[in-house]
This record gives structure tokens, sequence and C-alpha cells, in this order.
């Protein structure tokens, strides 16, 4: 598995980790071997949240880590109506008593909601402080919100910033990539294979991909996270709730696109205008 820095933390993290956004509605027992899987070939990069089956998923993966603890970078966020400091504060102890666990590697603020951000910071640090945490980021922010939320803590605090990012949601890839770069802050990709709109085989999109993963020995859902980590600074996190889906994704951590395979994939999954609030750079 091909590991990068990640962000301006002083760790090397395996570019494929584990997403577990609705795991609550897989079967327990097949999601905790799925894990224990996952931590087995290298993708020990755990992403989860409070929100996630309101504590359910957390709960899971305290289990699943068991006895795992010192092999996984932990990562879980708090839900931004609770994300006053002192909210903040408590969301981590909860979370924390979830896992089993008397630390986070990695705590995220959601998205920006309504509360100052300024308080949600300044909880992280405290927790930083405090040990409970080894670094805080953020997650769906823009790029106008990742700059406000350097200004507030200044350059190489925030560790990454967790986006929607696939082969039909490649905006980031326009301003976003560029702001992260400049910043020194890791790009981590949700729901990198399409949460569900995965190209289906017989269709163009899926043709090409099927192509390509034929000519590697891999599967297509490998190429494309291969195509995503192309980029430098990015991180994907795909959901996998079965250990043989685990082991299929891995392959994506050492793949290697030829730039014929990078044309083909940009020209069935073209990138569309910017979006960003903020012009192009």
């Amino acid at each position: 598995m091909k590991h990068r820095r990640f962000g301006p933390l002083d760790v090397e993290c395996p570019v494929i980790g584990l997403g577990t956004w609705q795991l609550e509605a897989d079967d327990r027992e097949r999601a905790i071997r799925a894990i224990r899987r996952a931590i087995d070939v290298g993708m020990t990069h755990i992403d989860t949240a409070e929100l996630y089956g309101d504590g359910e998923v957390e709960s899971l993966i305290g289990e699943a880590i068991a006895g795992y603890r010192s092999d996984v970078f932990l990562a879980s966020k708090v839900h931004p109506d609770h994300a006053t400091y002192t909210g903040t504060l408590l969301a981590c102890e909860k979370s924390l008593r979830r896992l089993r666990t008397d630390r986070l590697d990695l705590y995220l603020l959601h998205w920006r909601g309504t509360l100052p951000l300024d308080e949600t910071l300044r909880a992280f640090e405290a927790l930083e402080r405090e040990g409970k945490i080894r670094a805080f980021g953020v997650s769906n922010f823009d790029v106008a919100d990742l700059e406000a939320a350097i200004e507030i803590v200044g350059e190489g605090r925030i560790a990454c910033n967790q986006v929607l990012y696939h082969l039909g949601e490649r905006d980031a890839e326009h301003v976003l990539h560029r702001i992260c770069a400049r910043h020194g802050v890791a790009l981590v990709a949700y729901s990198p294979l399409g949460s569900g709109r995965f190209p289906k085989p017989g269709s163009f999109k899926g043709d090409v991909l099927a192509s390509i993963a034929a000519a590697h020995g891999v599967t297509p859902h490998a190429v494309a996270l291969a195509f995503l980590l192309r980029q430098e600074r990015t991180f994907v996190i795909p959901k996998a709730s079965r250990p043989e889906h685990v082991e299929a994704l891995a392959h994506a951590g050492e793949l290697e696109l030829r730039p014929e395979d990078v044309e083909a994939i940009d020209s069935a999954f073209p990138l569309g205008p910017p979006r960003s609030k903020l012009p192009y750079l």
C-alpha cells in the first residue's frame, strides 16, 4: 500500500483508507470482519463520525479495532449543531467512549454550520493540548471556508479537508486542490466511488473502466480510485462492508495508471466548469 505524508502531520498515511458512512445498515459481524481485513491489508485510516447511525457506527468500530488501536489512524467528526466550544469537547468525549479509545488521530468539523467557527477550532486546539486528539481538520469546506479556518488558527494547523470527490464529481480539481496544496492541507475524498452511482458494465463509461482494469488485472473500482490518487496530497476513503471488497479496493494503492489510461478516463468523465466561489487560480 502506498503511503503519503498526511497534510502538515509528521506521519505517513495509506492513500486508501476506509469510510464508514451508513455502515450501520450492513450486517454487523461482516462489517467488523471487513474493518479488521482493512487493517490487515494496510487500509488503516478509518474514518467515522458521531452522525453515522447516531453513534452506532462509532460503537461498531470500537468493537472492531479492539486490540488493533495502535495500528489504526482513527478519524471522527463533530456535528455542526454540537460545535460550540463546550459542545465540541463533550462530543469528543462521547466519541472516545463509543470508540473505546483515549485519543483520536484526527477530529473534523463535519461541515460548516451556523455556530462560530472560532469556537470549534479553539476547542480542537484544547483537545489537542490535552492529548485527546492528535490533529484536527475540516470537512465539506469550500475554498472560502477553508481559508477562513486557516486565518483563525494559522498555517500548518489544518490537517485536511474531507470533500466529495469521485469521477462524476471532479470540481475539487479546479481550485480546491490548488488551495489545499498551497497551505499543505491533505484532501480526503469521501464517496470516491460515487455512493451507489458507479458506472455499470455495458455502459460507455463502465466499459472504459473495465477495459483499463482488465489490462492491469484489477477491478474497475480500483481504477477509479487510482485516477483520483494521481493528484498529490490526495487520499480516498471508500466504504467497504465485505472483506472481499476491501481486498479488491486495496489493489488501487499500488496501481500506476498509464498516460493513455488517464487520457481515456479524462475523456469519459470530463471535468466540468468550476463551481467554486473564487475565480479559477
